[in-house]
């Protein structure tokens, strides 16, 4: 038998399937606009006659954000312009052509910031041990002075909504704090606003979309760092509880649009100790002795009177 016919040839999708697929793209890509759109509104990312400054790494979520952004663009009732920036860290095998011939291929306006940022770290840094942070914190401060440079109004990052509930763990479980990674903030010198249009986007979306469009990919561990493995774990937990308990994640990330600080502990927040009956009823009032409304129902039975119960 020759070779030929051994070999497993894919069925040609029909025209039908292929018209399917067709649509579940465009599906994809008014749902990226649409979250993208809503989250820009909600926080009021971008105003008229912002420069957006677009943080390109070469990942699936920073293309997908140039590519929304984009799009958005021509839709938008109001005028920005985009200028997307990489910073090049000189890492081993960087492919330091890629970006500039994307970005060229699409007419987009960009900055290749040529920093060895890489060398800094590893000096630093003892070997085996996670760079991550150190890397991050060189890699903000080179970005915010470029965004001075070259005039630019709003710094946009490709986080999602899977990296903002991943911090808000992080910062719960290792640093006992309430504390995510904001759709908006100013930053540490104050001078600049910076943006995450993605914070209502699903990873799962970004990483759809990026190979439906085909972006030419950058590998992100060209730095040879460790994986940081508490933010691994916690993306295991996460997608364990999307499995078992449908719905759970969900709420848990409307949790941090819906805070009610007089019914936690920060005395930073609200002021507990100058707390006094008004005799007026508030629908913020506490319920303590009613049933919790997320309380398992209880089961309808006959409860008997024992004298154990009396001595608890």
């Amino acid at each position: 038998m020759s070779t030929m016919n051994t070999m497993s040839i894919s069925p040609i999708p029909s025209a039908k399937q292929m018209e399917k697929v067709a649509y579940e793209n465009n599906k994809l890509h008014k749902r990226l606009c649409r979250q993208v759109g809503q989250a820009i509104g909600d926080f009021n990312m971008i105003e008229d006659g912002d420069k957006v400054m677009v943080c390109l790494s070469g990942g699936k979520d920073s293309y997908a954000l140039l590519d929304i952004l984009l799009t958005l663009r021509q839709r938008a009732p109001i005028n920005f312009e985009i200028i997307a920036v990489n910073l090049d860290q000189k890492q081993p095998n960087f492919p330091a052509e890629v970006l500039p011939e994307y970005l060229r291929s699409i007419n987009v306006p960009f900055h290749i910031e040529n920093q060895d940022t890489y060398s800094i770290v590893k000096r630093i840094i003892p070997e085996g041990k996670t760079t991550c942070s150190l890397c991050s914190r060189l890699r903000r401060g080179i970005l915010y002075r470029v965004a001075d440079e070259l005039g630019a109004t709003k710094i946009a990052l490709g986080h999602h909504r899977d990296d903002i509930m991943e911090t808000f763990f992080l910062n719960l479980f290792f640093a006992s704090k309430l504390k995510g990674m904001p759709p908006k903030l100013q930053s540490d010198d104050g001078k600049h606003i910076v943006i995450r249009p993605l914070a209502y986007v699903h990873e799962a979306d970004t990483e759809r979309y990026a190979a439906i469009k085909n972006f030419p990919i950058i590998p992100c561990d060209l730095c040879g760092s460790q994986e940081n493995l508490q933010r691994k774990q916690i993306k295991g937990m996460l997608r364990e509880w999307e499995k078992k308990f449908p719905g759970r994640v969900e709420n848990i990330y409307s949790a941090l649009s819906t805070v009610v600080p007089s019914h936690l502990m920060d005395r930073s927040l609200f002021d507990f100790a100058s707390l006094q009956a008004t005799g007026i009823a508030s629908p913020d009032g506490d319920i303590a002795f009613d049933e919790e409304p997320c309380a398992t129902p209880q089961p309808n039975v006959i409860k008997f009177h024992t004298p154990d119960a009396d001595e608890d």
